[in-house]
């Protein structure tokens, strides 16, 4: 069998767990690329040839995982975000496209606002994806990271080194921004938002594969956005901002939290590009 031959096989058993046929097509191939160590480029130029001695039986191994509904991020350890590359582990969320509206939205605030110095929070950074690629990005600006989880912060250390920027990132162990003795003009948070009742009805690749302290918040997904959003005030300057990921359905709830705060304001809600309400967008506007 040929290396495309092998995909195709492959794409058909994914087919048969439930995986739609453009998902089976681009992991199939993933997986492939992976076991072989081919780029992109390579796999289209030389995907008719036979593949080298080893390959079939380590692409069967690969492939079985996928078919129990392991993330391919997992089988393979790492993912895309910002252009970059990640590492990722059952320590942490998979970055997903939508998150890089918090970077986008972040820049956009940077650049109306300018921000100086130690002046940018992520809290909960898991992977690191949000630190690292916004130090990618703002030479100028150093950055706190914080997790609750020492294993996630390890994997976010590993990929700041990997791009270079782990000296311009502190990473501290607390819940929300506990222990940071500083305020800051930006906060930035991808926590978890998901309802505990709706845990079970996620696809197994998250319900099965990633850490449910991650993903679940309570019983209406939003017991940690609360949280961070009243504990804001005591770390924003006046005029500075939270940026927030939420759940689908969680808009409305989001306008009602802000509402209940006099202090903030709910500058706007972006949409991600299924047109979902993703990212809100808020203002510290009085010192009370």
């Amino acid at each position: 069998m040929t290396v495309v031959e092998h995909v195709g096989a492959a794409a058909s058993r994914l087919i048969a767990v439930g995986l739609s046929r453009q998902v089976a097509a681009i992991d199939a191939e993933v997986l492939a690329r992976h076991a072989l160590g081919w780029s992109r480029a390579t796999y289209f130029a030389d995907r008719r040839d036979r593949p080298p001695q080893g390959f079939g039986e380590l692409y069967r191994q690969l492939v079985a995982r996928r078919e129990r509904r392991e993330p391919v991020s997992l089988i393979v350890g790492t993912i895309e975000f910002w252009g970059l590359v990640f590492e990722v582990t059952a320590d942490v969320l998979s970055p997903r496209p939508e998150t890089e509206l918090l970077i986008e939205e972040a820049l956009s605030l940077v650049d109306r606002h300018g921000i100086n110095g130690s002046q940018v929070v992520d809290v909960g950074t898991g992977s690191g994806c949000l630190a690292v690629a916004l130090a990618h990005e703002l030479s100028e600006v150093h950055i706190v990271a914080t997790d609750i989880s020492e294993a996630a912060l390890r994997v976010a250390k590993r990929n700041a080194e990997h791009h270079a920027v782990v000296q311009r990132i502190t990473w501290v162990r607390t819940a929300f921004l506990d222990g940071v003795g500083m305020r800051t003009n930006l906060i930035l948070a991808n926590l978890p938002y998901v309802a505990t009742s709706d845990l079970e009805a996620l696809p197994p690749e998250v319900r099965d594969f990633e850490p449910p302290e991650a993903l679940v918040a309570g019983s209406d997904g939003l017991e940690i956005i609360s949280g961070l959003l009243k504990r804001s005030t005591v770390h924003l300057f006046q005029g500075g901002h939270v940026v927030v990921e939420f759940g689908m359905g969680q808009n409305a709830a989001i306008q009602d939290l802000v509402a209940a705060n006099p202090e903030l304001e709910l500058v706007r809600i972006r949409k991600d590009l299924q047109g979902i309400p993703r990212i809100a967008v808020i203002r510290y506007v009085s010192d009370g």
